[in-house]
């Protein structure tokens, strides 16, 4: 592909193109804003240079790939995590930005090879994109909608206004030779988080937020594009369109604009509708309960019908008549049925005791929210440990008492699983950790003249700890009386041995006395 090289319209053609405009009611209206705009804005642009400077990054590279899927993956990570930091440290990479600007300018061009080279890569690399989400969302314990990721569920007229602007500031900076990561920043922007979305949608099957971030990002697509094909028809880019094919394309591009902001429109009224209400249902309640009481929560079921309306209250005084009066109120100033429950929390009268007890909540919130991210390292390290799913680890909060059967590991003897539930243990305090092993063979129990050495002491404890996990019965061999007080001792904390067989040696052999089955 040359994408430096356009047929250029002959003199004749020019020329009667010339004289539509200057004979034209219209085109002498317009003729000074041409001239000032083709002798102080367009001029000094090297169309040539511009257009080999896209068409060269267009082509769907390894390196392209591999950009957008570390894009993706940084923005899907700050998105499961709400960090808009994180977000915004994935846009650096801009990877989207020249097969996108290629659309557009082949568009304005007319050229049909270098539209097909960069449709082609940025389909691959929005598949890559949602692929790759899609799999870091699937091996991750937090699949979890959070404010990020729903904001880029409802695509409203704001965001095509985004898109606009971000098409506008890299498509001028491309064309004035300014372009950077900073531009890649305004057309990343628009772009690589609907495609994170998506992927979360797919590997959670959460259809709502699948379809909804596609809408959005095709929305931004679709104006991206379009925008930098009008720009590059204003800044005067040759094309092989006729005069006909231009007229054409300019009211598609008018036609898709208007399709695109009349939905877009009515899903912002929506939302405008949705954030004045929040603030009539606040001001409701606030009215109701008086200056001296504190609305701590407020949630509202737009989905619902009737509207539905929960809400926690901390106040001096209880307010028996509270949820029929907000409904009424409610009902008259939003004009829908609403059922309104309020959770109300009597505190004290003096000056700042709604704060405290707000706080208390707060705190005990955060705390609770704590306990549970503690309980999910802790079950994920049990599931580490006994190489098990998540859902084989047995949770019990009551008894706090948390276990998994081991899977066979080879080259771990039973001494290493019982490392590997000392460990669990160690990362969780008030819990009682139980790793089930598998029934391997019980280490012997080294003697001397006092009874058991050193180290038969700690295979003794190993026989201990494994028949009880096991809940095994167990047989000793060895010098009987040594056996019998190793039985007496291993008895005492709940083992069943089942024989002691007397033989002479510098040990005694344990063994189970059946196999599980």
């Amino acid at each position: 592909m040359n994408a430096t090289t356009a047929s250029t319209p002959s003199a004749d053609e020019q020329a009667e193109r010339t004289a539509r405009w200057v004979f034209s009611p219209i085109g002498r209206s317009i003729a000074p804003l041409r001239a000032y705009w083709r002798d102080h804005v367009s001029k000094g642009v090297d169309h040539p240079a511009v257009v080999a400077k896209i068409a060269v990054e267009c082509p769907a590279t390894a390196r392209y790939i591999l950009m957008i899927m570390m894009s993706a993956g940084i923005a899907i990570l700050g998105l499961l995590l709400s960090s808009p930091a994180v977000v915004i440290g994935a846009m650096l990479l801009s990877p989207l930005m020249s097969p996108i600007l290629g659309v557009g300018f082949a568009l304005a061009t007319g050229k049909r090879k270098w539209l097909v080279i960069s449709a082609r890569s940025l389909l691959l690399g929005s598949v890559a994109a949602i692929l790759f989400t899609a799999l870091i969302v699937l091996i991750s314990p937090l699949q979890t909608v959070t404010e990020e990721i729903a904001a880029r569920t409802r695509p409203n007229l704001f965001d095509l206004m985004v898109a606009l602007f971000s098409s506008i500031a890299g498509s001028y900076a491309m064309i004035r030779g300014r372009e950077g990561s900073i531009v890649g920043v305004a057309i990343a922007t628009a772009l690589m988080p609907p495609l994170a979305v998506v992927g979360f949608g797919l590997a959670t099957f959460n259809w709502t937020v699948f379809f909804g971030a596609f809408g959005l990002f095709v929305t931004n697509f679709l104006t991206i594009a379009l925008t930098a094909t009008l720009m590059a028809r204003l800044y005067g880019f040759r094309t092989t369109l006729s005069s006909k094919q231009g007229w054409f394309q300019s009211v598609g591009i008018f036609l898709i604009f208007v399709a695109l902001a009349i939905p877009l429109g009515l899903s912002l009224r929506n939302i405008a509708w949705e954030s004045n209400s929040q603030r009539i249902v606040r001001n409701s309640i606030q009215d109701e309960f008086g200056s001296r009481a504190r609305i701590s929560e407020q949630v509202i079921d737009w989905d619902s019908e009737p509207l539905a309306v929960s809400a926690t209250v901390l106040t001096p005084e209880f307010d028996t008549n509270a949820n029929a009066d907000i409904s009424k109120v409610l009902r008259q100033r939003l004009g829908r049925e609403v059922v309104v429950r309020v959770e109300q929390f009597r505190v004290g009268a003096n000056p700042g005791a709604a704060e405290q007890a707000e706080l208390a909540r707060a705190r005990a919130a955060e705390q609770a929210a704590a306990s549970e991210r503690q309980i999910a390292a802790m079950v994920d390290r049990m599931a580490m440990a006994s190489g098990a799913p998540r859902d084989r680890v047995l949770l019990d909060r009551d008894t706090r008492r948390i276990s998994a059967t081991a899977r066979a590991l080879p080259g771990l003897s039973l001494a290493g699983y019982r490392e590997l539930e000392s460990r669990v243990a160690e990362k969780a305090p008030g819990w009682t950790a139980i790793l089930r092993p598998p029934a391997l063979a019980l280490p012997a129990v080294a003697l001397g003249e006092q009874g058991p050495t050193d180290e038969g002491r700690a295979a003794e404890q190993i026989i201990g700890w494994a028949a009880q996990r096991l809940e095994m019965p167990i047989v000793l061999v060895g010098p009987v009386e040594q056996a019998e007080a190793l039985a007496q001792r291993l008895r005492a904390t709940g083992v069943v041995v089942a024989e002691v067989t007397p033989a002479d040696g510098s040990s005694i052999v344990a063994a189970w006395a059946e196999m599980p089955r």
